[in-house]
């Protein structure tokens, strides 16, 4: 019996979720979520074909097993290559990576062989992804599942390997800019 199995024998199902909204609510989402501070990634895949792209939906979800998640759009370039790898890392940024940050968030910045030659890294023990130097902390992982998101897709992510850095220098995201944490 599954965990949702033994929710449901035991709380009933799970209520019908409401039809999505496109009035305020749609249009004012992302200010409003823009009002949570996050740290700031950048998802890497790929041991021939290099690909990456700054992400703030990553959190932890369980430490035994060892596993995370991260969020990425369907139409994003990443998206298929992470299906494909079955593999990704992730570097947490420092506060001396805004400019790593708004890079790999750039559309228009370099694709294939040239998209890591901006950028110091070094390739994943485990899945060969690109771990970026100077990161506060990193993490590779092997793709676990795959859940559907509305226009995102969930990666949950195995932790294969980690490592991070001695400093408390995060990059921040918060009300649509970048941020260091003050002394």
């Amino acid at each position: 019996m599954t965990f949702v199995d033994r929710l449901t024998a035991r709380h009933g199902p799970l209520p019908a979720a409401d039809p999505p909204r496109t009035d305020r609510v749609g249009g004012e989402l992302r200010g409003v979520l823009g009002r949570f501070a996050t740290g700031v990634t950048v998802l890497t895949t790929g041991r021939d074909t290099p690909q990456g792209m700054t992400a703030n939906s990553f959190t932890s979800v369980s430490l035994e097993p060892p596993l995370i998640l991260v969020c990425v759009k369907r139409t994003a370039a990443l998206h298929d290559a992470i299906l494909t790898e079955k593999a990704f890392a992730v570097s947490v940024l420092s506060g001396a990576q805004k400019d790593v940050a708004k890079y790999f968030a750039d559309r228009t910045r370099p694709r294939g062989s040239r998209e890591f030659d901006a950028v110091d890294t070094t390739p994943g023990q485990h899945t060969g992804a690109p771990v970026l130097t100077g990161a506060q902390a990193w993490l590779e992982c092997g793709l676990a599942a795959v859940h559907d998101g509305g226009d995102h897709s969930i990666f949950l992510g195995s932790v294969l390997d980690i490592g991070r850095a001695e400093s408390d220098d995060p990059l921040l995201y918060f009300g649509g800019g970048f941020h260091r944490l003050s002394a």
